[in-house]
């Protein structure tokens, strides 16, 4: 089975490579598929290195069957490797039942050995499987290389038909009137405009999304970490157990309680697992386009997620960086009709600015400052109203009503765009119905003051 694997993988990693052109496409994949490679052949020649130890043949199968389940996995569910996820699935069903089959050895041996020509008969079956979809996707490849060259021909037939067609349109311009090419020359300069502000929208957003993974990256770590002792922790209790187990008069009592344990701590690494997982989906909602429509979000858990994310984005800049964190919602969940990715950009920019402001003020007073960031929420006449404050270095009255004008911005050059409560101003006032004020006093603090419409939440 182990010599399968390894064939499949050395099989997989070949036709990526070469179909995607992974070495110049995607890099960091590709050096990823040559490490696959290496391990695939060092855990073949893993028996043999460790031939003189107490390392048990079975524990080899199963790093076999989880290699290649993660292998598989990664690769099917990576959007890079769509072309090939159909090849991939058809190596599913050689997976599941070596899987059942070895865990059947392992938990009723005299049962496998009962059954265990039908397994073989079955991992024949699907080994046969994996080589008929391969001859199968073989020729759609051919197929469709046939067809993307008709592609080509054709679309270099229309670059001929255009190319003559832009010489034409050539010779009627220049016989054109002047009026008519100052006409076209001004919508140029329009549509240059229009797309160089879109740029920078767009840098915007991106430089948004850049607090943002900083945040995740810093935040994600602590049930990362929880994952990884309660692994540890459950490896050693999983080999407590193969020893009682090995007893000529096992301990029921202590096996019981050795499961218990295993059990209680796999709960908490499923726990800490989807924290991980609703760090990383929060990251996905803020970074995708979307198509604009507004869902029924929880504003207190999206707001107090994107206070953290902020705040350990910038701790993790500077890791001597601290301040408190209060929170004052009047009820714990508030329900409201919101577009999440923008409303989260918003409040991304405006916990930014705050987290920025202390710290600025933290470098300037030293001892005796405590930075603090109040978060506040209430809902009253189906009007939703979000207030974040900060203790930080406060906005001059002079220059107060210019801060939601584009490119408008009080930090050093190179440190801001300019567009960040520009378009928070657009998002809420346009997008949601809404407004977006300010108070503030210099050296003391600024509070901004979201209200949008609460929809139909029901």
């Amino acid at each position: 089975m182990e010599l399968s694997y390894l064939l499949i993988v050395l099989y997989f990693v070949q036709y990526i490579q070469k179909n995607l052109n992974t070495k110049e496409v995607y890099p960091r994949w590709n050096q990823w598929l040559v490490y696959a490679r290496y391990l695939a052949i060092v855990l073949l020649c893993l028996p043999y290195l460790t031939s003189n130890s107490t390392l048990p043949p079975a524990l080899v199968t199963w790093l076999w069957h989880i290699f290649m389940g993660a292998f598989v996995g990664i690769i099917y569910t990576r959007e890079e490797f769509k072309s090939v996820r159909s090849l991939m699935l058809s190596v599913i069903p050689l997976i599941i039942i070596a899987v059942l089959g070895d865990a059947l050895e392992l938990v009723a041996r005299n049962v496998y050995k009962q059954y265990d020509d039908y397994f073989d008969m079955f991992k024949m079956i699907a080994i046969v499987w994996v080589i008929a979809m391969w001859y199968q996707n073989k020729r759609q490849q051919k197929q469709l290389a046939a067809e993307r060259q008709q592609r080509l021909e054709e679309e270099k037939e229309n670059r001929l038909m255009q190319a003559r067609k832009a010489e034409l349109e050539i010779l009627v311009a220049e016989r054109t009137a002047e009026i008519t090419k100052q006409k076209e020359e001004l919508l140029i300069a329009v549509d240059h405009l229009k797309t160089t502000q879109s740029q920078l929208v767009q840098s915007e957003k991106m430089a948004s999304l850049g607090e943002l993974t900083a945040g995740i990256a810093h935040e994600i770590q602590n049930p990362l970490n929880f994952v990884n002792n309660f692994a540890e922790v459950n490896s050693e209790l999983i080999e407590e157990l193969r020893e009682e187990q090995e007893k000529d008069t096992p301990d029921k009592e202590l096996i019981e309680e050795i499961l218990h344990d295993l059990a209680d701590n796999m709960q908490k690494m499923v726990h800490h697992g989807k924290r991980a997982d609703s760090i990383v989906k929060g990251m996905l909602m803020h970074s995708r386009t979307g198509s604009g429509e507004k869902e029924v979000i929880d504003v207190n858990a999206l707001a107090d997620e994107y206070m953290r994310l902020a705040y350990h984005g910038l701790r993790a800049k500077d890791k001597s960086f601290n301040a408190a964190l209060e929170k004052d919602f009047q009820s714990e969940v508030l329900m409201a009709k919101i577009t999440p990715q923008d409303f989260g950009r918003v409040l991304l920019n405006i916990f930014n600015n705050a987290f920025y402001a202390v710290m600025q003020k933290k470098k300037a007073v030293g001892e005796g400052y405590r930075p603090t960031v109040w978060l506040r929420s209430r809902q009253e006449n189906n009007t939703v109203e979000i207030r974040i404050k900060d203790n930080g270095t406060g906005i001059p009255d002079s220059v107060r009503a210019k801060i939601f004008e584009p490119f408008f911005t009080t930090k050093p050059t190179g440190q801001g765009t300019g567009l960040g409560l520009s378009l928070s101003y657009e998002i809420i006032h346009v997008g949601h119905d809404g407004s977006l004020e300010v108070e503030s006093e210099k050296d003391a603090f600024t509070e901004f003051i979201i209200r949008i419409p609460q929809g139909k939440v029901n």
